[in-house]
């Protein structure tokens, strides 16, 4: 499914219009985008939880020459699926 996939589905489900299911859904997304952005957690009970994850810097190197290359410290998006999710996928 993708996004406009999923906002005509909210918008059938919601009984509105497209365009006001897809200012609801950027909505959505910008809030979550937001606040894990100001380095807070979001938990939707049921469904689950949106964090950011801190990776160090580390050295690598790159595959074509071998030569040696700093990856620096970065945060990653990371969900986890709540129960309620997980037992709606696997049943």
């Amino acid at each position: 499914m993708n996004k406009a996939e999923l906002i005509k589905a909210v918008a059938s489900s919601a009984g509105i219009s497209n365009a006001d299911a897809s200012r609801a859904v950027d909505g959505v997304f910008d809030t979550i985008t937001d606040t894990l952005r100001s380095g807070s957690d979001v938990r939707l009970a049921g469904f689950g939880s949106f964090s950011v994850a801190h990776r160090k810097a580390t050295s690598g190197r790159n595959p074509r020459t071998g030569e040696a290359i700093s990856i620096p410290a970065s945060r990653q998006p990371k969900f986890k699926a709540g129960k309620s999710l997980k037992d709606a996928v696997n049943s």
